[in-house]
């Protein structure tokens, strides 16, 4: 767990020199290693940093797609294209209506960006947003509400 209460997964890192000797002090940096994160975790991070900094929800239920339900308290899906140090976003959300959704998408695209560069030091050169449904504050799922 980090700071702000979300999970943070671990890294693995990928030795360069498995036979090196790691006790004589004077290793430089290159020879360290680096470490490796799969698109799966930046794709978690960025669907986390959605729900929790926004009013941006994600589907569930259903099954293959069938029957999901638009629930704010739900993940937005996210994915991920990584090439080396830098990523490219996509998340699916969904949005209180009425929002102004220019503003909404923007704010919500600069926080995707701050946070998985702060927490994964992959540099975010892009994040795609696609308003997937809106819904009403008050209104009950599978009930239409009277004007």
């Amino acid at each position: 767990m980090n700071l702000q209460g979300a999970y943070a997964p671990p890294l693995t890192t990928v030795d360069d020199d498995a036979g090196a000797d790691f006790g004589s002090g004077g290793d430089d940096l290159g020879s360290r290693g680096h470490t490796v994160l799969a698109n799966r975790v930046i794709e978690k991070i960025a669907g986390q940093v959605a729900s929790d900094e926004t009013s941006a929800g994600g589907s569930s239920g259903g099954f293959l797609g069938i029957g999901a339900h638009a629930d704010l308290s739900a993940r937005p899906k996210a994915s991920v294209e990584l090439s080396g140090n830098i990523a490219t976003v996509s998340v699916e959300v969904g949005l209180l209506y009425p929002t102004p959704l220019r503003q909404a998408t923007e704010d919500l695209r600069q926080r995707i960006r701050g946070r998985v560069t702060e927490l994964t030091g992959v540099e975010v050169r892009q994040v795609d947003i696609k308003v997937a449904w809106l819904t009403t504050e008050g209104a009950a799922p599978g009930r239409r509400r009277l004007l």
